[in-house]
């Protein structure tokens, strides 16, 4: 038995089908997209290639693993682990599941996660496809937007990775050639995302071309590309990557936290744009309850009694609520209500992921001044005193934990990345009595399964 999902995306004149079809071992089959309209007419120009692209960054803010709404990894990944209280009214979409740490395959939020993220995967491989095969693109335009799009793709590829583990790859809209994949390694993966990375930063430019950074450059690039060498203990190859980002004249540290998510900042690697001028962030929204009982998260008690005393993150971008005597807390990251907002935009990396991703490169070469230095940096902004001297390397490693939950809570899902990455994930029992070693990858939804009584 074999089932197809039709997942089409229509932007720009291009008409994209992705039609996955999983069995134990073969976990995709795309078939000729109906009603397409050919590569060599959609990338007749440049005009319409940009196009293209700014319709992939548009569903990426709209709803995909990297949007600031119940879709994106931020909800899912924080109810999932300690950060957030999931209050969706709604059982069946399978939130309350997902909080509950219930995996049950055929969670619609879960397969919803993974097919939109294969259809943003097969947009940026056509976008790949018709750019390199256009004549009329110039070779500057063309690396451009190849180099934009294949760092979207390995940006799906290594958060789909984290979350379910061996994934399969494809950079080729070749239908045939998809119906025969099958799951990939996450080593294996993890080496054909750097080759794709190196090529990437090979044609990409450090220069963005967006005042706002809302388009992908070169140091966004070597950022994901150091992730990905930190996941084969590259440590010394990804401290270059992370130094040069640290010391480049385009990013500046925010001293001011109240200013972090202003679009405009200088410590901003990439962000989203909404879809209108004034339109609220989509985190804005998901977290807006005042005088109502919350109806999708709050964060939870855990994170907030996790704060140090005196953190002045705690102050600053986290604010309570009374609703029927029971006091609810809920992220003040970002502050523009709907038809209200034009200083805000959906980040997506910050220079402070830089800093302590380099702390943790330091501590794991036993350079334990600087990886002190680095943590220390993020803690005097918060207004905490530095760390002691004379921790352990695994002492430091625990302290830029708790710095990046408090720094980068209810954002990207960094809370599970954090806890997986550091084999910290038996930590959740301790708030979440449900969890279970096996939960640390998702399954693979039950839609794209075939059952093989072999396998």
């Amino acid at each position: 038995m074999k089932n197809n999902i039709f997942n089409t995306l229509k932007s720009v004149s291009i008409s994209l089908v992705l039609l996955g079809s999983i069995s134990c071992e073969q976990f995709i089959n795309t078939e000729l997209p109906y009603n397409q309209i050919g590569n060599t007419e959609v990338f007749a120009d440049v005009s319409s290639a940009n196009a293209a692209l700014a319709g992939l960054y548009a569903e990426l803010w709209s709803s995909s693993m990297i949007s600031g709404d119940a879709t994106g990894g931020a909800a899912i990944l924080g109810t999932y682990t300690d950060d957030l209280n999931c209050y969706s009214p709604y059982v069946q979409n399978g939130l309350v599941d997902i909080y509950n740490n219930v995996q049950i395959p055929s969670n619609t939020i879960i397969y919803n996660f993974w097919s939109r993220a294969y259809k943003h995967i097969y947009y940026a491989n056509s976008i790949i496809k018709g750019v390199r095969e256009s004549t009329s693109i110039s070779q500057a335009n063309k690396d451009r937007l190849i180099g934009e799009a294949t760092v979207i793709r390995s940006i799906l590829y290594f958060n789909l990775s984290q979350i379910f583990d061996d994934i399969p790859y494809t950079d080729t809209t070749d239908y045939v050639y998809n119906s025969q994949l099958k799951k990939m390694s996450k080593s294996q993966l993890m080496s054909y995302l750097e080759n794709d990375l190196k090529g990437s930063i090979s044609i990409l430019n450090d220069q963005y071309a967006n005042q706002e950074r809302i388009y992908i450059n070169k140091k966004t690039a070597e950022l994901l590309l150091a992730k990905v060498l930190m996941m084969d203990d590259k440590w010394s190859e990804a401290e270059i990557l992370l130094s040069q980002i640290i010391q480049s004249p385009l990013y500046t540290w925010e001293s001011d936290l109240s200013k972090v998510f202003i679009k405009t900042g200088k410590h901003i690697l990439w962000q989203l744009k909404p879809a209108n001028s004034t339109d609220a962030t989509k985190e804005f929204i998901m977290f807006n309850f005042t005088t109502s009982l919350p109806t999708s998260f709050s964060l939870s008690d855990a994170l907030v009694n996790s704060f140090e005393t005196g953190d002045l993150r705690k102050q600053a971008w986290i604010i309570s609520t009374v609703i029927n005597q029971k006091t609810y807390f809920r992220p003040l990251k970002y502050k523009n209500p709907v038809n209200a907002n034009s200083t805000e935009d959906s980040v997506i990396f910050r220079i402070e992921e830089v800093y302590l991703l380099y702390a943790e490169c330091m501590a794991q070469q036993n350079k334990l001044s600087e990886a002190k230095a680095a943590v220390d940096k993020i803690r005097q902004r918060a207004g905490l005193s530095p760390l002691p001297f004379g921790l352990s390397k695994d002492g430091l490693i625990d302290k830029m934990m708790e710095e990046s939950r408090h720094e980068f809570f209810a954002e990207m899902g960094h809370r599970f990345y954090d806890l997986k990455r550091f084999k910290k994930l038996t930590l959740l029992p301790l708030t979440k009595p449900s969890w279970k070693t096996f939960h640390s990858a998702f399954p693979i939804p039950e839609k794209e399964l075939v059952i093989n009584p072999k396998s």
